[in-house]
């Protein structure tokens, strides 16, 4: 009777020890699930990316595996750039090589990342990644669901645009990499303090592609960084396909409408150039771009009277102001916009279909990477017989 409480005590004691040692255990098991990807011993015969991703688009992106690291390349960061960019993306747990004393090097898969521009967020979304977003610049102007809804639920920084990202919400923020693209005007780039901060940035510059499905590859840009190539490769071969079968579908036609886009801004109409996106996704429409001529990339600088005597006949009118909200507004604007044809016809067309409760356009976020939909769009627009059950997605019919 006297050993009774004594071997009661024992028993407490070691259900004490056990409770401990699954605790410790189970913490044991977050923190090594946490680090999984890393590599526990390394070895320099293994290939650590089996899965590799092959750019068949995008002109100004390149990337070159090794066994444990893999080097990319942007090579054409912004109009008239005189300096590429690379990066040295090595596995985790595994040595960084030598020799690439120019190149930012960064650990793979990060597991943190902050946005400073929209575009790069459906990517995230995509690959399913969004938990790993902690910064954007702008929340106001977020359309990508996923994103909208950690913006909701307050798992959002904001860290201000471009030319006025606040750099001490970011160091203590602490991401792995920060996704940015590049002017080439260092008064408003912010590449160069970024680093200077110590930050890893990634300049992205799928903006300077001349095709619709050029900028959407990089998608695979931004996979690169989670060790997601194999899952960005299937999403960007499924678009390319549906893209190129809905193209295929309007080279037949005989009749090409004629397509003007833009308006005039302060005295100037920034007309897409005739190698541009717009130019290929209207041809890829079965459209009759009316400067489809000119070979250059870009956009052209054309005064109002230039513009209005070679598309004051033109068909449809296409991407004019936002600002706009009725064909009131726009003569309001300039009472000149009457002339055209396409006014008088009611063929306006703009591409804010999308618009979020701020303002913030997903033609310019999630169009990006979708460019299937926004060619089914103009098709839609310039052929409906060929799509008759696509209902316009990003762009909207202008109303009277």
């Amino acid at each position: 009777m006297i050993k009774l409480p004594y071997q009661k005590l024992i028993i407490f004691l070691c259900q004490l020890f056990l409770i401990a040692t699954l605790i410790i255990a189970c913490n044991h098991t977050k923190i090594h699930t946490s680090t999984n990807t890393c590599t526990p011993n390394y070895n320099p015969n293994q290939d650590y990316f089996p899965n590799k991703i092959k750019i068949t688009h995008a002109r100004g992106l390149a990337v070159e595996y090794h066994k444990h690291y893999k080097v990319v390349t942007i090579k054409n960061p912004w109009q008239n750039a005189k300096t590429q960019f690379q990066y040295v993306l090595v596995q985790c747990g595994t040595p960084t090589p030598q020799g690439f004393k120019k190149a930012q090097v960064i650990t793979v898969p990060i597991n943190s990342i902050v946005s400073l521009s929209t575009t790069h967020l459906p990517h995230l979304a995509k690959l399913g990644v969004v938990d790993k977003l902690i910064g954007v610049s702008n929340i106001n102007q977020v359309n990508t669901p996923e994103v909208v809804e950690k913006v909701k639920a307050g798992n959002m920084t904001q860290v201000g645009s471009n030319s006025n990202v606040d750099i001490e919400k970011l160091l203590a923020l602490n991401p792995d990499l920060v996704t940015t693209f590049g002017t080439g005007n260092s008064q408003t780039d912010s590449y160069s303090k970024l680093t200077e901060a110590g930050l890893k940035v990634g300049i992205n510059a799928e903006y300077m592609e001349d095709t619709p499905l050029g900028r959407s590859e990089w998608l695979k840009f931004t996979a690169l960084f989670f060790n997601q190539e194999a899952k960005a490769e299937k999403i960007f071969n499924e678009i390319a396909t549906r893209y190129t079968q809905i193209a295929a579908k309007a080279q037949s036609v005989k009749n090409r409408p004629s397509v003007f886009v833009g308006f005039n801004f302060k005295g100037t109409c920034f007309m897409p150039a005739g190698n541009s996106y717009v130019a290929k996704y209207l041809a890829d429409a079965g459209g009759n771009y009316l400067w489809s001529d000119d070979k250059s990339n870009g956009s052209l600088p054309l005064s109002f009277e230039v513009v209005l005597e070679r598309a004051a006949n033109a068909d449809y009118w296409l991407n004019f102001s936002q600002a706009w909200r009725s064909v009131k507004d726009l003569i309001a604007e300039d009472n000149r916009y009457g002339d055209f044809q396409a006014v008088k016809t009611g063929n306006l067309y703009n591409n804010n279909g999308r618009l979020n409760a701020n303002g913030g356009n997903d033609y310019w976020e999630g169009g990006i990477s979708n460019p299937d939909i926004v060619l089914a769009d103009l098709i839609k627009i310039l052929h409906p017989e060929i799509l008759p059950n696509h209902q316009l997605f990003y762009y909207r019919k202008f109303s009277k």
